[in-house]
């Protein structure tokens, strides 16, 4: 796939993902990139190296390794189900892949390798110091660091059944659970293998993993901790919503001990100004050194921001208090001052913009998507200009995984999608016709509806390869009625280029081009 050529297209940047129109044209883009990364073998055994469009680049030192980009990147999935409820497959695919390289030696490599003390602990820049405790510079592990073997814990070489290391099976546990609820396929019972310290390797099924994670919160009120020996309130929120997306799907109640946690965190991590609003919120707590690392003055309100994608799904009310929160500390949200990132952190402002067309917060959306359109170089790229990415500006041959995982989540679908995966999970999508066998990324599906009522299924085509438009390929849509009547059309034309391929399933032919399909099933 070549790179070196890119288009900006005249956009309206107000135009995002709806269920009536289907996926825009930047979440396309953006899927045809994911597919590449996904179904690109690389190696990311120890003998190995992923490809180098994996993002272990991002926010040095606490997210600098390709396990972020793997989890961030299935975010926009589930949600893309609300604009191609019956098209599921690709998103499945995209999905195992990451799960496949997530259990390996690169997925667990700061696990794996950075062992006891950071050797380099006085060595650090200066920037990075910014993200420890100010008394405890010089001398502390920084963030990223995971410090297994030390004490009091030792050395613990499964990377899922440890002490620490909760951001890896917390984010390894909302994967799965997202590619449960996209795949509609079960698999929590199935074992799976993780690559641990020296290439040990560690049996797990998704479903002992979310006991494992929920018992090891219920036996620790304060959290459970990252590195050696952070408990980070980001980590534990995510890993919360990991096993809200498990009870949503199984109906268990292995949230509960996190929805405990909220209340330990409010009396804790957060602290009220003298009108009751959130004033300060903890970025990470050391409960070996009794260290609270709190961000001063406006910046800590990156320590509000981060959390938002993760504790408005669970407490929504909390959310909105995190948000307010940061939008008045960094001035964001005040129309008579300009935006001013006090960080170099994009991530942050993409989440803020997330979180204000959430709310309906027109004034803080039209002022932070104008900083984006700006600053984050949105463009397309790379063989007929299919795939698309925000490049920020790095002039790389490659985007970043991280910040492009959480600006598509603002262009894949309507405000509270992200919200209803872990809410109001549709799995009644299974039961109803599924298009599948599609020759992605040949063709691409951009919309599909489901008329239950009155037995209709449309689905919209398009060139995901522009190269290969009017070449024949064929669909096939199962799950119908056995022996049903069909009536097809193709672009409001009737068809006969259908034929029965299996019982309750039929084969489409049709040419890849952008198109209307129309199947009634009587």
């Amino acid at each position: 796939m070549t790179t070196n050529t890119a288009t900006t297209r005249t956009f309206d940047p107000y135009r995002t993902t709806t269920t009536a129109a289907g996926l825009n044209d930047r979440s396309l883009g953006w899927l045809r990139f994911m597919w590449d990364k996904a179904t690109t073998d690389d190696d990311w055994s120890d003998q190995g190296e992923p490809h180098p469009w994996w993002d272990r680049y991002s926010e040095p030192p606490m997210c600098a390794f390709p396990r972020f980009d793997l989890a961030e990147m299935g975010y926009v999935l589930p949600m893309m189900l609300e604009a191609t409820p019956a098209w599921r497959e690709g998103y499945t695919r995209i999905l195992d892949e990451l799960a496949r390289r997530y259990v390996t030696f690169w997925g667990g490599i700061d696990w794996n390798t950075l062992i006891g003390p950071d050797p380099n602990v006085d060595r650090y820049p200066p920037e990075w110091l910014m993200v420890a405790p100010e008394h405890l510079r010089g001398r502390y592990s920084l963030p990223g660091w995971t410090g297994n073997g030390i004490e009091p814990w030792g050395l613990q070489p499964d990377p899922v059944g440890s002490d620490g290391n909760l951001f890896y099976r917390g984010w390894l546990n909302l994967l799965l659970g997202m590619r449960h609820y996209v795949s509609g396929q079960p698999t929590h019972t199935t074992p799976f293998e993780v690559s641990g310290y020296q290439n040990r390797r560690f049996e797990w099924t998704h479903q002992r993993m979310a006991q494992f994670i929920s018992d090891q919160l219920a036996a620790r009120p304060q959290g459970a901790h990252c590195e050696n020996t952070k408990i980070w309130p980001f980590c534990m929120s995510a890993s919360g919503l990991g096993l809200k997306i498990y009870d949503s799907l199984l109906h268990t109640s292995l949230n509960e001990p996190f929805i405990d946690w909220i209340a330990f965190a409010k009396k804790h991590y957060m602290g009220l100004d003298r009108q009751g609003r959130i004033d300060w919120v903890a970025f990470y707590y050391d409960p070996i050194e009794n260290a609270t690392m709190t961000f001063p003055g406006p910046v800590n309100g990156y320590s509000a921001l981060c959390l938002l994608h993760y504790i408005y799904p669970q407490d929504p009310q909390l959310g909105i208090d995190l948000y307010e929160s940061a939008m008045r500390q960094l001035g964001w949200s005040n129309p008579k001052v300009p935006v001013v990132q006090l960080a170099d952190d994009p991530q942050m402002l993409s989440i803020a913009l997330w979180m204000a067309r959430e709310l309906g917060d027109i004034t803080s959306w039209e002022r932070l998507r104008a900083v984006s359109e700006s600053q984050f170089e949105p463009k397309y790229f790379g063989e007929d200009d299919s795939r698309f990415a925000f490049w920020l500006g790095e002039g790389g041959q490659w985007p970043r995984g991280q910040i492009n995982a959480t600006m598509l989540m603002i262009e894949c679908a309507e405000p509270g999608a992200w919200s209803r995966v872990f809410n109001s999970t549709n799995t009644a999508i299974f039961d109803e016709p599924t298009v599948r066998d599609v020759d992605y990324p040949l063709i691409g599906i951009r919309r599909t509806h489901n008329d239950t009522k009155h037995r209709v299924l449309e689905i919209d085509t398009f060139a995901a390869t522009p190269s290969r438009r009017g070449t024949p390929t064929s669909l096939t849509v199962d799950n119908l009625p056995h022996d049903t009547t069909i009536l097809l059309e193709i672009d409001n034309q009737a068809s006969d280029s259908w034929r029965r391929s299996a019982t309750g399933a039929v084969a489409i032919d049709l040419d890849i081009d952008s198109h209307r399909i129309r199947l009634t099933y009587p």
